[in-house]
């Protein structure tokens, strides 16, 4: 997945959270979000604060759809609550998703 298909494709699932996610489309996102946050905090802290909160839910949308690829729930997403156990989610959105269909879904193309 490229970066702007990964972009239409985290907008326009804004808040969907059921479904698979892969690596390609979960990391661009990301990329997407710092470059967007980066530039509005250049322009105002204003802009900052707003784009940040219009990106939270896809970005929590996004983070959850790659752990169901992983065939995690996606209530693990609370460990980023927690200091440096937060680091297993990393590695969590690093894995290989499932090749194979499992409950959230039928396996994603590479």
């Amino acid at each position: 997945m490229t970066f702007s298909q990964s972009i239409g494709v985290c907008l326009s699932k804004y808040a969907d959270f059921k479904g698979r996610a892969g690596r390609s489309e979960y990391w661009w996102f990301v990329l997407f979000i710092v470059l967007i946050a980066a530039a509005a905090s250049l322009v105002s802290g204003t802009l900052y604060a707003l784009t940040t909160l219009a990106l939270l839910l896809p970005h929590a949308a996004v983070s959850v759809r790659r752990l169901h690829d992983i065939d995690r729930n996606g209530w693990w997403m609370l460990l980023g609550l927690i200091p440096l156990v937060n680091l297993v989610l990393i590695y969590w959105y690093c894995l290989q998703g499932d090749e194979t269909s499992n409950q959230y879904g039928e396996a994603i193309a590479p």
